[in-house]
């Protein structure tokens, strides 16, 4: 089958992984820029820019956060070695791009940090939100989540071409010191305003259950912030909208 043809969403995707969490990210590396769109702008967060860095990573060159180019490159070589007629066809369409996750005005994308890349194949992108993949993605999946990727395809509205860095790769390369000037420790992980994923969706229903009205996208906007708040209220939590462990066990999720 051509590695550009499409196929059914896989099951058992993304064991492990998660995309990484806004708090994380923003605790880490500061927001990239004063203010973003839906358009590609640069990075003007000084620390973020010395942490960047353009190379090549074997079939193309990118541009991104230094361990994130770092880690693609052996990716790519595993890819190269696991699967060579993917590899043939591998292309990349874009890497840094510090702006809004498309159609939200509060999820900051992580390509804005330069540590997610989105994917051709044979020059082909793969359509966003049509529930199918390429199969020549779903092939390489599984070696990027052997890496500490996220891939896309595991987003609510399905982003085959997409992989970023996971939340618990990004902690992991933390705790070795690679993030010059970063602060020693990271808040516990937690969900907050402009997180996505599957675990957001999950929460979503999880306040459903409880009765509230939410629909179940994915993504932590201001009414599932809202949501939060009053579930915490209701439950002698601290009511800050940000679901940590505490919140977490009283929702069971």
């Amino acid at each position: 089958m051509p590695i550009t043809d499409t196929i059914p969403i896989p099951g058992g995707i993304n064991p492990g992984v998660s995309p990484a969490h806004q708090i994380t990210m923003k605790t880490l590396l500061g927001n990239p820029r004063e203010t973003l769109g839906q358009d590609c702008r640069p990075v003007t967060n000084p620390v973020l820019r010395n942490l960047i860095t353009t190379d090549d990573v074997g079939p193309f060159q990118v541009t991104g956060l230094r361990p994130a180019v770092d880690s693609l490159r052996e990716v790519i070589t595993d890819i190269r070695q696991d699967e060579p007629e993917v590899f043939a066809g591998l292309g990349s369409s874009g890497m840094l791009c510090a702006r809004f996750v498309r159609g939200s005005t509060v999820s900051i994308s992580n390509h804005s940090w330069g540590t997610a890349i989105d994917l051709n194949l044979n020059g082909v992108l793969d359509q966003r939100g049509d529930g199918t993949v390429q199969v020549g993605l779903s092939r390489i999946a599984p070696i990027f989540n052997r890496h500490g990727w996220f891939w896309g395809a595991g987003f609510p509205t399905e982003d085959g071409m997409h992989f970023e860095l996971s939340d618990q790769r990004i902690r992991e390369l933390h705790a070795t010191g690679i993030f010059s000037g970063a602060p020693a420790t990271l808040p516990e992980a937690a969900l907050t305003v402009g997180d996505r994923g599957p675990e957001v969706k999950k929460l979503q229903e999880a306040l459903n259950a409880q009765g509230e009205n939410l629909t179940a996208d994915g993504i932590f906007g201001p009414a599932t912030h809202s949501a939060v708040v009053a579930f915490q209220a209701r439950h002698g939590l601290t009511p800050d909208g940000v679901v940590g462990p505490r919140t977490r066990a009283a929702l069971g999720i």
